[in-house]
């Protein structure tokens, strides 16, 4: 089992890639998250370029498609998904092995719901699994901004054990599906 992680955010101090960082040291060894962290090396999408895709797109397409599942937390601008996130999603919308690929959706400052939804709509599009039971909005803008609070946070750890342990359950029967926890 191998989950990848993505933050939508290309900010150094992001909150977003701190919880897949956080997320990457808690999960149990039979579920390891790897942190993506080369979204900013994609062009933009060009349909034109989709058959013949920069290198930097086409490890992208093989990252996601080596990975059985995804963790996606990504930012709030405008109210609005991230150009990032959107690009990137762009670069998979032809790829088969992200059809019914199961992803869990963080939402790292529920205030941001637009973003979160507009992302959520993106993927069913793309059809996409999107694990109700592990997506989870996790208040942590202002309380708890970097990854060294989060692990030192216990109740923030446990969010984050959480939202792995619904991914990791929906991997191994994806009918154990539970409610969606905390949206």
């Amino acid at each position: 089992m191998h989950i990848l992680a993505v933050a939508g955010s290309l900010r150094a101090a992001s909150i977003n890639a701190a919880f897949c960082r956080a997320a990457s040291r808690l999960a149990p060894a039979d579920a390891p998250i790897a942190v993506y962290d080369r979204l900013g090396e994609l062009p933009l999408f060009n349909p034109d370029r989709e058959g013949d895709a920069p290198e930097s797109a086409r490890h992208w397409r093989r990252s996601v498609g080596a990975a059985d599942a995804l963790l996606i937390a990504s930012p709030e601008y405008a109210h609005g998904v991230s150009g990032v996130m959107k690009n990137a999603l762009d670069w998979l919308v032809g790829e088969q092995s992200f059809v019914g690929k199961p992803v869990a959706v963080v939402n790292t400052s529920p205030r941001a719901h637009h973003a979160h939804d507009a992302l959520l709509e993106i993927l069913r599009t793309m059809s996409a699994d999107v694990v109700e039971g592990a997506s989870s909005s996790v208040a942590l803008l202002g309380v708890c901004t970097g990854e060294a609070e989060m692990l030192a946070s216990e109740p923030v750890r446990d969010r984050i054990r959480q939202v792995v342990a619904g991914l990791r359950g929906h991997l191994l029967d994806p009918r154990a599906s539970g409610p969606r926890m905390g949206l």
